[in-house]
């Protein structure tokens, strides 16, 4: 007993230091990424006036004052003002997450200190009811990001020569006697080929006889259109699903399956159209419910990129989320030069590894990643209890979560969160698995069950 109680208290003492050590790792660590992030404001401020003869704006910009008047923004900062129209997209600023430009850093937050001291003295005068970034009001009036950083090659700019402004879409299965349709959407920084190079190959023949599957490239991600005035907002996003797959493949009634941020989307569709969905299948769904007196975007980020160096999940999810000028550093390397790395793996694999996983992760802007991840990851934390609570009451639909067991990016609590909102959800969490794996390694597996839910659903 002495013993067994000995080994609870080491394993205690052990956990904690561990803790400890984890927590002041992480703090100089991240002191170290903040400053390197603000040093990368200025150099990519240089690098882009040298290629491109013109500043471009960043979310490190101070906020501007503005009022809306009728269809257009008056913006006003330190005596200037202009007037900014709002674009055919009908953008709406609640669709803008405030994680974009609010990641309080530790320089960033002694950079503020310093200029509101220095401004103690001066007299101003406040005309407009909120801010808005000044970065946002660029965009709005057509100054976008840079594009010399990004990849200029077929695959990443295929939707420019086509001049369509719809997203890809790979279809398979009968174009005129389909019975089901079947959409299916990708996780952040994926794309079609999550699904159509592991779960289309292994359906059965009746499947790809009689049911048509639609996997869709979203905004910004794989051969999909890229465009540098996009926020990615959910509207967006969730308007160019319905305008290149439900309208484009005339879709009436159709089933869902979604991974990881794809969720999002999958739930937003789903409200849309209640009555057309047959099945929900949402893999690892990013639901963390906001406590109540809590910044909802603010929470989300903080869960989701908890500034911690291990695991080693939650130290890429928070660089990517909170360090712009970083994150296109890593954009510049990869995304650039992804056509270097694919040929690099297939020359030390000796050609044994298919590369659709790096493909996939390399075909995308920083401009579509960054905002993408706040807009919908963040930016939708106050939303979807509403969205879940409307499948819960207005879906009549089965309701199937798959989760890894292992996911260290999304916690396996997100999956039981949603059933909570929707206690006739089934949540089957998959042991030994995470984020990826929950498919790819084990399509065959999932092919099936899948099959087994369409076949309840066309039974109910």
């Amino acid at each position: 007993m002495d013993v067994k109680l000995n080994t609870i208290r080491l394993v205690w003492v052990l956990s904690l230091a561990g803790e400890i050590l984890n927590n002041a790792v992480s703090f100089a660590v991240f002191c170290v990424l903040d400053f390197v992030d603000f040093i990368l404001c200025f150099v990519y401020k240089i690098i882009d006036f040298w290629i491109e003869s013109q500043w471009k704006p960043c979310y490190c910009s101070s906020a501007k004052q503005h009022i809306i008047e009728g269809a257009n923004i008056l913006v006003s900062e330190e005596c200037e003002s202009k007037i900014v129209c709002l674009t055919s997209t009908n953008l709406q600023l609640e669709d803008i997450s405030d994680t974009l430009y609010s990641r309080p850093s530790i320089v960033a937050q002694l950079s503020k200190f310093i200029i509101n001291d220095l401004n103690k003295t001066k007299k101003t005068t406040v005309t407009s009811t909120f801010t808005i970034d000044s970065t946002i009001v660029e965009v709005l009036r057509g100054n976008v990001v840079p594009r010399w950083s990004d990849c200029d090659c077929k695959i990443c700019n295929s939707w420019t020569s086509s001049s369509k402004d719809t997203l890809f879409v790979k279809a398979e299965g009968p174009k005129d006697k389909a019975r089901e349709d079947v959409l299916f959407i990708h996780g952040f920084i994926s794309s079609s080929v999550f699904w159509t190079e592991t779960l289309f190959p292994n359906f059965s023949t009746t499947v790809k006889s009689t049911y048509r599957l639609l996997a869709v490239d979203i905004l910004g991600f794989g051969r999909s259109p890229k465009p540098t005035d996009s926020l990615y907002t959910l509207r967006e996003h969730v308007e160019m699903i319905e305008k290149s797959v439900l309208e484009a493949y005339q879709v009436k009634s159709f089933h869902i399956v979604a991974h990881s941020l794809g969720c999002i989307l999958a739930l937003a569709t789903a409200v849309k159209h209640p009555g057309s969905i047959k099945s929900l299948t949402l893999l690892a769904p990013p639901y963390f419910p906001v406590p109540k007196g809590e910044p909802a975007t603010q929470y989300i980020m903080r869960r989701i990129a908890p500034r911690r160096v291990w695991p080693v999940m939650a130290f890429g999810a928070s660089v990517a989320c909170w360090y712009e000028h970083i994150s296109r550093t890593i954009c510049l390397v990869v995304c650039k030069n992804h056509r270097l790395w694919e040929f690099i793996t297939k020359c030390i694999t000796r050609n044994r590894i298919r590369t659709y996983l790096l493909e996939s992760f390399c075909c995308h802007t920083h401009n579509a990643a960054w905002h993408t991840l706040h807009n919908i990851i963040c930016g939708t934390a106050g939303k979807l209890d509403s969205y879940l609570d409307t499948v819960c009451n207005r879906l009549k639909c089965e309701v199937t979560i798959f989760h890894g067991g292992d996911d260290e990016v999304i916690p396996v609590e997100c999956s039981y969160n949603v059933q909570r909102r929707i206690p006739r959800a089934q949540v089957k969490v998959i042991e030994n698995k995470d984020h990826i794996s929950i498919v790819v390694g084990r399509q065959k597996a999932f092919a099936k069950e899948l099959e087994k839910i369409w076949k309840r659903s066309k039974c109910d």
